[in-house]
């Protein structure tokens, strides 16, 4: 790897095979080299680390966890493939861990080379990205959810993300189709039927008359 030059790895990595020779030498003198030892982790679930990490070669492993410190794999990454650029675009900690199986070589590009190299934040490409960002940030919690979560669990989260803040508590002003919510959390609609039943009989919840829902704040 120290034989070869930054714009030598930039030009190796499929991200960067589209751009020009000054858009490729603009990221190339932006990166930085770094070793990461097996089972070291290159960004923390929960937290930000404010970079684009680019694998050049080893693999690692993207993680998400439960308070209990159960994991579940996402996905696994080899050479060429990147993380971090999520965080970059909504400025939101990381949605999960990523932890080395074996020593990897990162290509390190910071926030403000990478901000040079997007488009202007008023643009509607930049408003697509966001998006996007916001769409697979929701999926790999449903991922988490249904993996980790019983159905209460579940239920409670999909609750919670539908509900906005109200004096303390949350609120779903809309009403809640518990077909619709049973497709959401992967459950039949009569076990959803129950779990909502036993959270109302519980005062965890409160059904409004508009067909909404008041989540109180222990549901939380």
């Amino acid at each position: 790897m120290s034989m070869l030059t930054n714009l030598d790895l930039i030009r190796r990595v499929p991200l960067f095979s589209m751009l020009t020779e000054e858009q490729a030498q603009l990221v190339a003198d932006g990166v930085v080299k770094r070793r990461y030892r097996r089972g070291e982790l290159v960004v923390e679930q929960g937290k930000k680390s404010n970079a684009l990490f680019i694998l050049l070669n080893g693999r690692a492993r993207v993680l998400t966890s439960d308070e209990r410190g159960r994991e579940v794999i996402l996905a696994v990454l080899e050479a060429g493939d990147y993380v971090g650029e999520m965080s970059l675009i909504d400025n939101q900690p990381h949605s999960a861990s990523v932890r080395c199986e074996i020593q990897c070589d990162m290509l390190i590009l910071g926030r403000p080379e990478f901000a040079r190299c997007l488009p202007e934040n008023s643009s509607l490409s930049y408003a697509i990205m966001r998006g996007l960002v916001t769409r697979l940030r929701s999926a790999d919690r449903q991922i988490e959810s249904l993996a980790l979560l019983d159905v209460y669990g579940r239920v409670a989260r999909a609750l919670l993300d539908m509900a906005e803040e109200d004096n303390g508590d949350k609120v779903i002003r809309g009403k809640v189709s518990r077909q619709d919510l049973a497709k959401i959390v992967g459950a039949s609609r009569e076990m959803v039927s129950r779990v909502m039943k036993d959270l109302t009989e519980r005062g965890v919840i409160e059904n409004l008359d508009t067909g909404g829902l008041r989540l109180k704040s222990r549901a939380a």
